[in-house]
């Protein structure tokens, strides 16, 4: 086992994991709003990049059987440093009149979004050799010890993708009058920021044994071991419950989260509350990232306290029923700043507090044996819960408006109370209790 202590690259791997998460499905949506492109096209396209996440099971083996971890690691991370740095050089450039006109077609935007899918890629095998390397290079015991930092720091790594890059290219764009060159700027700068975390790990990563030492089983036998994951899991009592309920739990966030940064940032003669790049930053990637993590914080001292079965109710209302705020500032085009601040933040808090009873749900059902394997497949439906939405909803906003495209996503929570009453009735009252 390595002498080094998990302080000096754990933080550093999961803010290195959560960053280019954002930056592919958070950022790349703001940046295209701010270029002109269309809510529709927006929607479809930035939604399939959450592909990588919803099919990463079928390379998983592939992570397992070549080379090491922390090679994979480094490779994807080099891969990751230079696709973000390729895109600040291939971001289109429309004129200022071309961007307030709006809808420019996708053809200038289709090299952005090849690199994006490399990106998306990279960093979707990185997730799979981070969390293996995780659990090599620690025992169980400190597994359990730095569960917590390794989430603090991915959450860190939104907070500064929804946060503080977002800022930093509003800011440049208010002192440059140049948007497409405020964007460029900003990717360079992210690339040199991952740049810099990926030499670093270059020398600090440990070389755990177990990580070098493969185990004697052929690449048959891994594809073997693989297909009794899948048989298994969908020979799992209750299964296509199961799959509906991960498919639907989310479906009113599924819908509305590609609309609301271009919400933001719409003039209020297109029904938006006409934010700057950098409020809107500030919404979500500071107040927003907070509250997230509160109600995150106190949906697992719930859970703790009454187990999953009692906590699933309160959790899924609270997920669904905040997403009226959104509702609200369509209807009432709030001018006061805080108001918009403490809509966001009451969602936020509620969705933290109601995503914690599908993190447990997810645990619940892949419990069993392969549950390491069965929860990268609730995983992967959960990111197809995201995905398949998504790609329609700029589609939906652009013909309904704003509001009436709120009020669907509220008829969409009776979708959310309908699985949670027909899931809640299976899952044993004692699960999720210390």
């Amino acid at each position: 086992m390595s002498r080094k202590s998990p302080w000096m690259w754990i933080p550093t791997l999961y803010f290195a994991e959560g960053l280019p998460y954002f930056i592919v499905n958070v950022i790349s949506v703001t940046m295209f709003k701010r270029l002109g492109m269309s809510n529709a096209d927006l929607a479809l396209y930035t939604s399939l990049l959450y592909l990588p996440w919803t099919i990463k099971p079928l390379w998983s083996p592939f992570v397992d059987i070549i080379r090491s971890k922390r090679w994979w690691i480094l490779l994807m991370q080099v891969i990751m440093a230079a696709s973000i740095f390729a895109l600040a050089l291939v971001l289109p450039h429309p004129s200022a009149e071309q961007i307030a006109g709006g809808g420019i077609g996708v053809s200038p935007f289709i090299l952005t979004l090849i690199i994006f899918y490399i990106t998306a890629f990279a960093s979707a095998t990185h997730d799979i050799a981070a969390d293996g390397y995780y659990m090599l290079e620690l025992d169980r015991h400190r597994q359990s010890l730095f569960v917590g930092v390794r989430n603090t720091f991915y959450r860190i790594g939104s907070v500064f993708g929804q946060g503080v890059i977002v800022v930093i290219a509003g800011a440049l764009e208010t002192r440059l009058g140049d948007i497409p060159m405020a964007w460029t700027i900003t990717l360079v700068i992210s690339a040199l920021i991952f740049s810099a975390i990926t030499i670093y790990h270059i020398f600090v990563l440990p070389h755990p044994k177990d990580d070098a030492e493969k185990q004697n089983r052929s690449a048959g036998d891994i594809f073997k071991e693989f297909g009794r994951t899948f048989a298994t899991f969908f020979r799992k009592k209750g299964v296509w419950m199961a799959i509906i309920f991960m498919l639907l739990y989310r479906l009113p966030e599924a819908f509305s989260v590609k609309m609301l940064t271009p919400f933001m940032l719409d003039p209020a003669g297109k029904g938006g509350l006409g934010l700057s790049t950098a409020q809107s930053g500030l919404v979500y990637g500071t107040v927003g990232v907070i509250a997230l993590l509160a109600g995150g914080i106190l949906g697992g001292l719930a859970a703790g306290k009454w187990g999953l079965k009692k906590c699933l109710w309160p959790m899924a209302l609270s997920l669904a029923l905040p997403c009226s705020v959104y509702l609200y500032m369509a209807l009432a085009q709030p001018e006061h700043i805080w108001i918009i601040y403490a809509c966001v933040a009451f969602d936020q808090f509620g969705y933290g507090f109601g995503f914690t009873a599908y993190t447990l749900y997810m645990m619940y059902f892949a419990d069993g044996e392969y549950k390491t394997a069965h929860y990268a497949l609730c995983t992967a439906f959960m990111a197809l819960s995201m995905m398949v939405p998504g790609m329609f909803a700029g589609m939906l906003q652009e013909s309904l408006g704003y509001t009436d495209f709120f009020w669907m996503v509220m008829v969409c929570c009776l979708v959310t109370v309908a699985v949670t009453f027909i899931v809640r009735k299976k899952i044993d009252a004692s699960y999720g209790k210390n």
